[in-house]
């Protein structure tokens, strides 16, 4: 009997960890609370699949309180989320990212954020949308560069969530944004963690080839979802932004793409 209420409370704890992964919401307007004409260090947090901009509320104030202007980016709810590919969500980006930089020509570069497929929306802008003219660094929390095995599991929603079937390892969309040079002038910088049950060691392990301003951080213990709070997490975050400013001193040269 005691095996049983031990393996019943080890359940609840699992579907707790999960259910709290999926902070779904519907659409809304975006928070206006970031200054963007005084944004010197602007950082923008993209959030995973079936998520939301809630999932990174917690990363959110703890850069703020660093002095970053962080802001985020409402990608449609759930509903969206489902009907839209990765690329889709990029493109979505570059739009709002033009927007922004048209109303304040001021701001400074931007570091990108993404957690898990919010990793592989913002590499697609960098790398195919010209998303190199407007970054300094990306840098990828838990993010499947390689793919993710459990997305294969899911392939009978593909016709309702293009997202999944792009994250397949060897999709066509992984092998296309694995093609051609990353862009010289931006850093990217890959967290991962052993750990981490839905990016699944090496996929989150990018390829440097020896280049000084492609990385790869290793973060130990870490779950998938746990790369949103952790504090090493959050010290590894920020060790890699200062890097990246202090990095911005020498100059690099520009992507020719």
């Amino acid at each position: 009997m005691r095996s049983v209420l031990i393996g019943l409370e080890k359940l609840r704890r699992q579907l707790r960890y999960l259910a709290g992964y999926f902070h779904l919401e519907e659409a809304g307007p975006a928070a206006r609370s970031a200054d963007f004409g005084r944004a010197r260090r602007p950082v923008l947090l993209l959030h995973g699949f079936l998520s939301s901009r809630r999932a990174v509320a917690v990363l959110e104030r703890r850069l703020r309180r660093e002095g970053y202007t962080v802001f985020t980016l409402n990608f449609g709810g759930p509903r969206q989320l489902f009907r839209k590919g990765v690329d889709d969500l990029a493109d979505f980006l570059r739009t709002k990212v033009e927007r922004l930089y048209a109303r304040h020509p001021r701001m400074g570069p931007l570091t990108i954020v993404g957690h898990s497929q919010g990793g592989l929306v913002g590499a697609w802008y960098v790398k195919k949308l010209g998303g190199w003219r407007r970054a300094r660094a990306l840098i990828t929390l838990g993010t499947p560069h390689r793919g993710a095995p459990l997305a294969v599991a899911a392939l009978p929603l593909a016709p309702l969530a293009p997202a999944l079937w792009q994250m397949r390892p060897g999709s066509g969309f992984l092998e296309s944004l694995r093609r051609g040079a990353w862009p010289p002038g931006v850093r990217l910088v890959s967290v991962w963690s052993r750990a981490d049950l839905l990016s699944t060691w090496p996929s989150p392990v990018v390829e440097s080839g020896g280049l000084p301003y492609v990385r790869n951080v290793e973060v130990k213990g870490v779950r998938h979802r746990e790369f949103l709070f952790k504090r090493r997490v959050h010290q590894a975050l920020l060790d890699e932004l200062r890097s990246g400013e202090e990095a911005a001193l020498v100059p690099l040269t520009r992507h020719a793409g």
